[in-house]
């Protein structure tokens, strides 16, 4: 993604919440041209040109031993987590490493402490996955204090040296739910399937507050959502009891489901009541939900995303970069793209191939230094 410096991406942020709370009000305006939003991004050859500041092509000493690198995530629910650290594990692999990978099962008191038995069994390096700075900052502190380098990814820690990556939710959330005002040409009944508690969705919260500001003749006519280990099979529950309340075709013109695992749910209990007319507009993106966004007659028609496996991989650079000693940025927003579904094919495509169809869509060469390359060249030998 392109990197804006942190208080620019704050500041753009604030900016663009506070323009929809206050000066927008006529929701007809700039829903004519159906064009993806530029997000609130970061400016990605300045974040190269930062991180790469060691020009030499030598693998730093620091890391001419396999390193043990522990992942502490606070949940590994559905197919985007599953892809996060599958891209985790491939590029701690590629560079002669080692990672273990803790999952808390969405218990924060469990997250903190495997984030200290790593400080305790003195691992190279942290990984972290979500988690909230009220319960893990002290134990992410201790790992600081002790000269272990920490990367989180998608929470709202602010500890001085530890790099947080986003996925720059504030425009993961307005590309959506722009999508589905121009749809709805400004103007409908919507369902929001929202769950609190976790750093992502109370960040694309804040922009649908806007939303609803920006857009008065978009009413929501419901609200649910909950966080569990069979998420996408609870939701398509919920979503049924929904369907059977309001069982005329007009009742519901969309739904916002801002998460991947709440859209399959409501997607495949939309499908199943036959009710192809409310449509589906989501965040995230896996092979899955691909699958099912190309089904015929598929009401998931967009969704907002990043590629989760390609997260995984820059957040390991960071980290590598942070034990060699190179300077790291604060906070980098990785950047998202509008996946539409008439923009795919009839074929069916994987994560790998949205780039022919998506524009801007691939590779990030984030985080990256001269030095990489030889490393995993000593390591395919």
């Amino acid at each position: 993604m392109k990197r804006l410096k942190p208080y620019r991406v704050l500041a753009t942020a604030c900016l663009t919440t506070a323009l929809f709370l206050t000066g927008c009000t006529n929701e007809q305006d700039a829903l004519s041209n159906k064009t993806e939003a530029k997000p609130a991004a970061a400016n990605e050859s300045q974040s190269k040109q930062k991180n790469t500041a060691t020009t030499s092509s030598k693998v730093p000493e620091q890391l001419q031993k396999p390193l043990k690198i522990a992942s502490i995530n606070q949940f590994s629910i559905g197919t985007f987590s599953s892809q996060y650290i599958s891209g985790v594990k491939k590029q701690v692999e590629e560079f002669g490493g080692e990672v273990q990978i803790y999952n808390a099962d969405n218990d924060l008191s469990k997250m903190a402490a495997y984030v200290e038995t790593a400080v305790n069994q003195q691992v190279d390096g942290i990984l972290i996955d979500h988690g909230r700075a009220d319960a893990i900052a002290p134990s992410v502190k201790k790992a600081v204090a002790a000269g272990i380098p920490v990367v989180a990814f998608d929470s709202d820690i602010n500890i001085p040296g530890v790099t947080v990556i986003d996925q720059d939710d504030y425009s993961l959330s307005w590309n959506a739910l722009r999508s589905m005002a121009q749809d709805l040409n400004g103007k409908g009944e919507i369902v929001y399937v929202w769950v609190g508690g976790f750093t992502p969705m109370e960040r694309r919260n804040v922009m649908y507050e806007a939303f609803k500001k920006r857009y008065p003749s978009i009413k929501e006519i419901a609200r649910f959502g909950t966080a569990t280990q069979n998420t996408a099979l609870d939701t398509q529950s919920q979503m049924e009891a929904l369907l059977q309340k309001y069982p005329k075709k007009g009742d519901i013109d969309a739904v916002f489901a801002p998460w991947d695992e709440f859209a399959k749910g409501v997607t495949r209990a939309i499908q199943q009541a036959g009710r192809d007319e409310i449509k589906v507009y989501g965040i995230d993106l896996s092979d899955e939900d691909l699958q099912l966004m190309q089904e015929e007659n598929s009401p998931w028609v967009s969704t907002a995303a990043t590629d989760p496996a390609d997260v995984g991989k820059l957040q390991v650079r960071f980290l590598y970069q942070k034990v060699a000693g190179e300077e790291t940025p604060q906070i980098y927003s990785v950047q998202p793209h509008l996946v539409e579904k008439e923009d795919l094919p009839k074929s069916k495509v994987s994560m790998d191939e949205i780039g022919k169809y998506v524009e801007g869509w691939g590779k990030s060469d984030a985080g990256t230094s001269p030095w990489m390359e030889n490393l995993r060249k000593d390591n395919q030998q």
